[in-house]
């Protein structure tokens, strides 16, 4: 399982940005399912992954997979 709570601050931020998952999937070349699947908490991501999603969304942070 994934990170419901990554999820929720990355939810919070796509949305303030205007941007739908879509967009954000195409901007880091994953599959739009997998990315809402992950924004949901119900997949996991490598650190590139997460830390190309965090530029999409301009999250500064030291998130890392635990």
């Amino acid at each position: 399982m994934g990170d419901a709570k990554l999820g929720k601050i990355l939810k919070e931020a796509r949305l303030k940005m205007g941007l739908t998952q879509k967009k954000v999937a195409e901007r880091i070349g994953k599959d739009p399912n997998w990315y809402s699947r992950f924004e949901r908490g119900e997949e996991n991501a490598l650190q590139e992954t997460r830390d190309a999603i965090f530029k999409v969304l301009k999250i500064k942070t030291s998130y890392k997979v635990s």
